[in-house]
C-alpha cells in the first residue's frame, strides 16, 4: 500500500503598504491642486481617483487580506472605494451621465457620505494607534479632510473649512509619499532607511497571527 506524505505549499505575498500609500499619495496630490486652486476643474482628476485611488488600493487590499489582515484590508478596500465613488460623483456633476440625472443632484447627500466616511476614519484612527506613527498621522490628516469635506458640503463656514480640506488633503499627500517610501526602502534594504516611529502602545493586540505593523 502506497503512502502519500501531504505537500505542505506557502505562498508568499509582498506587503502591499507601499502600494497602496503611493496611490493614495497621488490622488490626494492631485486633488488638493484643485482646491487650492493650483489647477482648475476636475476633469484630469478622475484617471488618479479612478486608477491610483482606486484600483490601487483596492489591489493593495486584496494582496493585504492574503496576510489576514483586516485593517489594512479594510483601510485600503474602503478607501479606494471612496474615490471609485467621488470619480462617478465628478462624472455625474459634469453631466457625462446626462442632464436628467444631474439636475437631480443634491450636495448634501454627498456630505452625507463625507460624514460616513469621518465616522470610519475615526475608528480606523484608534486602530492605527498600533501601526506607526507615521500612518497614525496619515490617518489624522484624513480625519481634518473629512471635516473640512462635510462641514463645506452644508456650506458651513464654507471659505474656511473648504481650505482645511485642502490643506489636510496636501499634507497627507506628502505623508503618504513618504509612508510609501519607507515601505519600499526599508523592506528592499532590510533596515531602517526612512523612520516610521513605533507603534503607541496603548493597546495590546491579543491572539492575533499578524505581526506586521505597515498598513494603509
Amino acid at each position: 500500500m502506497n503512502q502519500q506524505n501531504p505537500t505542505s505549499v506557502k505562498i508568499t505575498v509582498a506587503d502591499p503598504s507601499a502600494l497602496g500609500l503611493f496611490g493614495l499619495a497621488m490622488v490626494t496630490l492631485v486633488a488638493s491642486s484643485q482646491k487650492l486652486g493650483w489647477t482648475e476643474g476636475t476633469a484630469l482628476i478622475l484617471p488618479w481617483a479612478f486608477f491610483l485611488g482606486g484600483f490601487a488600493q483596492l489591489i493593495a487590499s486584496y494582496l493585504d487580506s492574503k496576510h489576514n489582515n483586516v485593517f489594512g484590508t479594510t483601510a485600503f478596500g474602503g478607501f479606494g472605494l471612496f474615490w471609485l465613488g467621488v470619480g462617478t460623483t465628478w462624472l455625474i456633476q459634469s453631466g457625462a451621465f446626462g442632464e436628467n440625472l444631474f439636475s437631480q443632484a443634491d450636495p448634501k447627500q454627498l456630505g452625507v457620505a463625507f460624514i460616513g466616511y469621518l465616522i470610519f476614519s475615526i475608528f480606523m484612527t484608534v486602530g492605527a494607534l498600533e501601526t506607526h506613527k507615521v500612518l497614525f498621522f496619515i490617518f489624522v490628516l484624513i480625519d481634518f479632510l473629512f471635516i473640512g469635506l462635510s462641514l463645506s458640503s452644508f456650506n458651513i463656514m464654507h471659505e474656511a473649512t473648504h481650505m482645511l480640506a485642502a490643506i489636510s488633503e496636501l499634507l497627507l499627500a506628502l505623508l503618504s509619499f513618504y509612508g510609501s517610501a519607507a515601505a519600499v526602502l526599508n523592506g528592499h534594504f532590510g533596515q531602517v532607511v526612512l523612520p516610521v516611529g513605533k507603534p503607541f502602545g496603548i493597546f495590546k493586540k491579543q491572539n492575533s497571527n499578524d505581526s506586521r505593523k505597515v498598513v494603509a
